[in-house]
């Protein structure tokens, strides 16, 4: 592992000098800078000394009683210096902070106190990350799918366009739902869930999440959801450490929420680019849609979310600008109507966009090219593995 150059920003003298003594003792890195002023703007000369050393590494001290200048040193210095990996160490006891750091552009988001074992750990994914090619500079796209009404169907939709993603570049499917039924959907029976990942939170590296998923043979690979209700929750905390190191590992990740509405989802909502909530055409259905979208959103942006219509038919008297307006959300997309081909599939475990040209498949396809339409590295011709249009 080559020895990385590391620039530390803290603005406290005591924990300056430690995160120096922590780097220089992982024996990987060394500190070439350290900073006890934030940037405030890009024009800051701080960030002209920084860019000198051209850091491998940039350590940003988030103190927990202000962090508002912390995450805008991160924003600026993810933008200014965007060769450089960005490092926060903070509590893991506010998850809106952890959110927003990674928003910020935070690559890591490590625990204050941090250890040398902490750094060390977090040196060892960053090298082996950007030796994976289509990887260095990027962080996975979030896209979070939510019942607006239990039964709506968010699972087959989740399922199904992970498989459609897939085939535009790497993907991973996270079953966060109470029950899981993803791996139903796919006829996998996965050895381990979620919950073994989150245990293994202080030492969860690539290889050692790769072992806790589950393969599909399209490629996909799946993050199981519990076989059976547990009474043990982990903390939004210990999610918001999952997706960070799932965000640098994937190009895309999809997540079943289903019908799960607690500080999780709202964490993993406020994550993601987008979230889908879908719904049906129907009053009830479209009254759920914007409770659930209120509550997603009470502490984030609402523009990521958008309607996914599902069983979608034309109704009279249904009205999609005064539906849009209600809810505060744009109808994204229309899945039609095809019942029995979509219960036939999950039953015999075999999804929809294995099931060659149908017009479900189609819509489902277009959906996953409309998300990633502005994303210059998927790989179009990738479509024909599912030969859905």
């Amino acid at each position: 592992m080559p020895e990385l150059s590391v620039a530390v920003f803290a603005t406290d003298n005591d924990q300056r000098a430690v995160l120096q003594v922590l780097v220089d003792g992982t024996s990987v890195a060394h500190t070439v800078c350290s900073h006890a002023t934030l940037p405030l703007a890009a024009t800051d000369s701080v960030i002209r000394k920084t860019q000198a050393f051209a850091p491998n590494v940039i350590l940003v001290d988030i103190p927990s009683e202000a962090s508002t200048a912390a995450l805008r040193a991160i924003e600026l210095l993810h933008q200014e210096l965007p060769d450089s990996a960005v490092f926060a160490i903070g509590t893991m006891t506010q998850p809106q902070v952890i959110v927003s750091a990674m928003r910020s552009g935070a690559r890591e988001y490590i625990e204050r106190p941090t250890t040398t074992t902490d750094l060390l750990e977090a040196f060892v994914r960053l090298t082996s990350t950007r030796r994976k090619p289509g990887r260095e500079g990027s962080r996975g796209k979030i896209v979070t799918v939510v019942n607006a009404k239990g039964g709506s169907g968010a699972t087959t939709v989740a399922v199904n366009l992970a498989l459609a993603l897939q085939a535009i570049h790497t993907t991973a499917l996270i079953d966060l739902a109470p029950l899981g039924h993803c791996a139903l959907h796919l006829n996998l029976k996965p050895a381990f869930t979620v919950s073994d990942a989150i245990s293994n939170l202080h030492r969860l590296d690539s290889s050692l999440l790769d072992s806790f998923m589950a393969r599909h043979s399209g490629g996909l690979q799946v993050l199981a959801g519990p076989a059976a209700p547990s009474p043990i929750e982990p903390s939004v905390s210990d999610f918001a450490r999952l997706f960070d190191t799932m965000a640098g590992l994937f190009r895309y990740i999809v997540v079943d929420a289903s019908s799960r509405l607690d500080g999780a989802t709202r964490l993993v909502s406020n994550l993601s680019e987008r979230v889908l909530l879908v719904a049906h055409a129907d009053v009830a259905s479209l009254w759920s849609a914007g409770r659930v979208a209120q509550y997603l959103g009470e502490s984030g942006s609402h523009d990521r979310f958008a309607l996914v219509l599902n069983r979608y038919r034309k109704v009279a008297g249904f009205n999609e600008a005064e539906t849009e307006a209600a809810i505060g959300a744009p109808v994204l997309w229309r899945i039609p109507n095809q019942y029995f081909a979509v219960s036939t599939a999950i039953d015999r475990g075999v999804p929809l966009m294995q099931q060659g040209n149908t017009e479900i498949a189609r819509s489902i396809a277009g959906l996953a090219e409309h998300l990633t339409k502005d994303d210059l590295d998927t790989k179009r011709t990738a479509w024909s593995l599912f030969k859905t249009v």
